[in-house]
């Protein structure tokens, strides 16, 4: 892997050392500065890990120069138009698209494990009727340690497979329950019988009184939104769960921290932004004053669903998306914030302001809007990602595990506090 070295010098002293340039199947090389403290005394300082490599990985690749993402090395636009979410889960989890038979067993083994314990629907009860689903995610993930003993052994590998099937098949069922808390009905118990995202739009739309079947334009919509979630490298929620997960703690930890991290704004409630954002705005007449506010740097308004810490191109996922978008509201009527996302993005990437910024539609921009359409309130758009994320979080998890060369993580610091003093006696003070 390495076939460069990079030789740095310490000015101050004279000394230099060899650090290895490493380089992966595609992207961009890496320096190996593992031994720059050894070697020179120092560490590197990168606030926000923009231009750190945490660890090595055979997942998910990224290019956002080009606005190309891979899992497993397949293009996300072949992945969406030819597969399912769960033959996207089945691809992240051992590495290929399985055939028809391996696919059957897989979606079996999932909706074997789709019920929850009874405990945990007690436990679930126990939050107030107001609390935020995302509330309600982390702490009954987290739990579910304390229900799945057979399978906390974090290195064996069966134990780990069996962890990720429940994980994938639970969270649905976790989401929807949820959702029936917050508004006072009573959760509905899974249908295995059911499509993945058939079965999961029963338990949030069905109620004990009536019979429900799954719209067929629902369901495919919201497994292409699953699987263009399902994975995206090493965000913060994903590092989330590796740096968890390092410490050895059990996978249910650490899926439940990484649900924590995603529940920022910042991450997961992005799309939920974007509808707000489109509420303010309120008409296509109004979208020119909006975007001199955005371009004030002194005004709080920012274009939410624009721009992306990576690409730097047109999220590609964005794309299928909006097409996506356009057939939901096909067959649900249309919304006009709709409307008003189409004329901003066009007038947008036609702005000098945002194209010499990169600023281009990210994922977030239009899948509010399919969520809408589908009835699902602005509380649950991040517990939506999240069902999607789960196998992408699960799968690094095990990765990491399985590296024998695993360590916990542990960043340095610059610090910048007092330094050593005595302490003053209490009248002194």
């Amino acid at each position: 892997m390495a076939n460069k070295t990079v030789t740095l010098t310490d000015n101050s002293t004279g000394k230099t050392t060899e650090l290895p340039l490493l380089n992966g199947t595609c992207g961009t090389p890496v320096l190996d500065v593992r031994s720059l403290n050894k070697e020179l005394g120092c560490f590197t300082f990168d606030p926000g890990f923009k231009a750190t490599a945490s660890c090595q990985s055979e997942i998910t690749y990224l290019d956002g120069a080009k606005g190309e993402l891979l899992y497993r090395g397949y293009p996300i636009e072949q992945l969406a138009e030819q597969c399912s979410f769960l033959e996207v889960c089945y691809l992240l989890l051992h590495g290929e698209l399985p055939n028809e038979q391996a696919r059957d067993e897989f979606v079996a083994n999932i909706s074997s494990h789709t019920m929850i314990n009874e405990g945990l629907r007690v436990f679930l009860d126990g939050f107030r009727y107001d609390a935020h689903p995302m509330a309600i995610m982390t702490g009954v993930v987290g739990s579910l340690s304390a229900f799945y003993h057979d399978s906390l052994n974090i290195y064996d590998p069966e134990q780990r497979m069996m962890t990720a099937h429940r994980l994938i098949a639970k969270m649905p069922t976790i989401a929807a329950a949820a959702y029936k808390h917050s508004i006072g009905e009573p959760a509905m118990y899974p249908r295995n019988d059911l499509s993945y995202t058939g079965n999961f739009l029963y338990m949030m739309w069905g109620r004990p009184t009536e019979a429900y079947e799954p719209d067929p334009v629902a369901e495919k919509a919201l497994d292409v939104l699953f699987l263009l979630h399902a994975d995206h490298e090493q965000n913060a929620s994903t590092s989330t769960v590796r740096l968890a997960g390092s410490s050895q703690t059990n996978p249910f930890g650490a899926i439940a921290a990484g649900t924590a991290s995603l529940w920022g704004p910042a991450h997961g409630g992005a799309n939920e932004a974007v509808l707000r954002m489109l509420d303010e705005i309120g008409s296509v007449s109004n979208i020119d004053k909006f975007l001199a506010r955005a371009k004030d740097k002194n005004d709080p308004f920012r274009l939410m669903g624009f721009g992306h810490r990576v690409y730097k191109n047109f999220d590609p996922r964005a794309k299928i998306i909006k097409k996506m978008a356009h057939k939901v509201l096909e067959n649900y009527g249309d919304d006009p914030r709709m409307e008003l996302a189409l004329h901003l993005e066009e007038i947008a990437r036609k702005d000098d302001y945002f194209v010499k910024r990169n600023l281009y539609p990210n994922v977030d921009f239009y899948s509010g809007i399919i969520y809408q359409a589908l009835g699902i309130p602005y509380n649950m758009f991040t517990v939506m990602f999240t069902i999607g994320r789960t196998v992408g979080w699960i799968a690094h998890w095990m990765e990491m595990v399985s590296d024998p060369k695993m360590v916990i993580g542990r960043p340095r610091q610059l610090y910048t506090g007092h330094g050593p003093r005595d302490v003053p006696s209490l009248k002194k003070r």
